[in-house]
């Protein structure tokens, strides 16, 4: 046996014991010959006391230690005594009554000088990811790994209990032309052609539903081939969830229940369910974003109106446009300096627009070139529907309708953080349900309609007429939700589509012609010959869950093994070339030209 105790399991009561630990050096301090070894495993961290006169060839051995050497330490417990008349209680851990008085000593196994401190947060990311077998060894890192494990398990306890089957969808499926860009798989056995990896189990989990499963979900892998940022991977879980014979109220309470048992589990927080919603418009049209962060306020404020016949003609010509003119008030910010004002212009450039209104209140005045345009009507309206006090900003947005929510999202949030708005909100947990999202989104590049979400999608039901009208098709909103936590989407999902007539209608709205149809999507087409029974489901990211009930601001950090910004496992190298045989077997070719010396 290695072990009696783990390193975070002993207390004032043991005293007198004698035990056994492992675990690794955590600290080891010399006190006039006396080793004091502070062994680590992942539950905690013990004391150890070395002394030559009881500890015997144990306390020299003891000398001969390095951090992250791996140790079983035997000896007697016993509380920490006070020397000079001072406590030598350790407050800082759990363990701080006690220290073990050791008899015997092994080394496991000795380590190298690390790259880098444990104890110690590190800027070099690439460095962390090359050892990251040493940074998942940091508590702070450890504890993310045991904060996920309590979300998972929870996920799966409050499904189990409402009636949900988990089961396993393949990983080697079918490319289709609808979403990202997948993972492709050559197939050795099928030369020339190949499989994709899923970029989620979205037809499975519906075929899972003709077949009568009824409640289904899984802690599903997918993989989408896309460019990377701080919340994307090419490799992810989400929690897949479908059900039958459900409404969008039997959705919405199954994930606010399983959130909040999420929450309770992982930081020991209460939930209040129901959550508010709002719709998709609401959305856009007050915080310019569909996953809205709603703790900083700053809403959007409509003033098309108040400009409509304005002298001003960058304002009063976007009206009669058919544009919208907006804004909103960054209180107290009008100290901003030179340098954040061109950071919000560059932004506002990215979002689209032409170029960055604002009016500064500063002294009593308005300062800003486009005032002198303003009538004294238009400055009073401005006025109150913005409450304008002294030391305010206000940034303008004017153009499309779809541009100006862009622009102002992105400057709220940008706003928020130079004015430092989440100081003090960091452990407030606002969620909340998008609602009633436009089915169809015309792209003018393409020429074509496309999905908000995807073509198995089901029509809001008093909009399912309108599939027939193509003058209408950009009025039709979908059954579909997202749920959403303090700015990031937690997760979306929708009704379905269960007839097949209806799919092979949305298909043919989408450009899919029947050819295609047959080819990509005949089996699920086929299947809804059979009695498929009406069916919806969401999907929430995993990784953004754990990572926002970690307070981290990436889902590498809550990964065990992530990729870099680059989408490469340092670690392991990979992506990495691969023998020519193995290719010839697979019966592909690179065409990528070798670089020459």
């Amino acid at each position: 046996m290695y072990r009696t105790h783990h390193c975070n399991e002993l207390r004032k009561s043991d005293a007198g014991k004698t035990v056994t630990l492992v675990g690794w050096v955590n600290t080891k301090r010399d006190h006039h010959g006396v080793i004091f070894i502070d062994i680590r495993d992942r539950e905690g961290v013990t004391q150890c006391v070395f002394r030559p006169d009881e500890s015997g060839e144990a306390a020299e051995l003891s000398h001969t230690l390095r951090a992250e050497d791996v140790i079983q330490v035997t000896g007697k417990i016993e509380d920490r005594p006070e020397i000079e008349g001072q406590s030598t209680v350790n407050e800082a851990i759990d363990t701080g009554e006690i220290e073990i008085v050791a008899t015997e000593l092994k080394v496991l196994n000795k380590s190298e000088v690390l790259p880098f401190q444990l104890d110690k947060e590190l800027s070099n990311e690439d460095l962390r990811m090359k050892h990251r077998y040493l940074d998942l060894r940091r508590p702070r890192m450890a504890k993310n790994l045991r904060v996920r494990h309590a979300i998972t398990k929870a996920v799966r306890d409050e499904l189990d209990e409402h009636g949900y089957i988990e089961i396993e969808t393949p990983i080697l499926s079918k490319s289709t032309p609808e979403g990202a860009r997948d993972f492709l798989v050559p197939s050795r056995l099928s030369p020339g052609k190949f499989y994709a990896l899923p970029q989620a189990p979205q037809q499975y989990k519906q075929l899972l539903m003709v077949a009568g499963v009824e409640r289904y979900f899984q802690i599903a892998k997918c993989f989408r081939d896309e460019d990377l940022r701080a919340d994307r991977q090419p490799e992810f879980t989400q929690v897949d969830i479908e059900a039958s014979f459900v409404t969008e109220e039997d959705i919405y309470a199954t994930i606010e229940s399983l959130l909040a048992r999420v929450f309770k589990s992982a930081k020991d927080v209460e939930v209040p369910t129901p959550f508010p919603r709002i719709t998709h418009q609401e959305a856009m049209d007050k915080y310019g974003s569909d996953k809205p962060e709603r703790r900083i306020g700053m809403e959007i404020v409509e003033l098309s109106e108040v400009f409509a016949k304005s002298s001003f003609k960058v304002f009063s010509g976007t009206v009669e446009r058919g544009g919208t003119v907006r804004a909103i008030n960054a209180k107290g910010f009008a100290k901003i300096t030179t340098g954040q004002i061109k950071r919000l212009e560059e932004l506002a450039k990215e979002a689209g627009a032409g170029g960055l209104a604002y009016i500064k209140i500063e002294g009593g005045e308005w300062k800003s070139p486009i005032v002198k345009f303003f009538s004294d009507e238009e400055k009073a309206a401005l006025e109150e529907k913005m409450g304008i006090e002294e030391g305010d900003l206000i940034l303008f947005g004017c153009d499309k309708w779809q541009t100006v929510c862009d622009v102002l999202g992105r400057l709220r949030l940008e706003v928020a953080d130079l004015c430092k708005l989440y100081e003090g909100k960091e452990d407030e947990l606002d969620f909340l349900w998008v609602i009633d999202f436009p089915l169809l989104d015309f792209d003018e590049e393409e020429g074509k309609w496309n999905a908000v979400h995807h073509p198995f999608t089901r029509p809001h039901a008093d909009d399912l007429a309108l599939i027939d009208d193509e003058s209408k098709w950009g009025e039709i909103r979908g059954a579909a939700y997202d749920v959403v936590l303090n700015g990031n989407e937690l997760g979306g999902g929708s009704l379905r589509i269960h007839e097949g007539d209806l799919q092979a209608k949305m298909f043919n709205v989408l450009g899919v012609n029947d050819e295609e149809q047959a080819e990509n999507f005949g089996h699920i087409l086929g299947a809804f010959q059979y009695g498929a029974p009406p069916h919806g489901g969401l999907a929430l990211g995993l990784d953004r869950l754990v990572m926002l009930a970690c307070g981290e601001d990436s889902i590498r950090e809550v990964i065990a093994f992530p990729k870099n910004n680059r989408g490469v496992d340092l670690m392991s190298a990979s992506p990495a070339e691969v023998d020519f045989k193995q290719l010839r077997e697979l019966y592909v070719k690179s065409t990528v030209s070798e670089k020459k010396d």
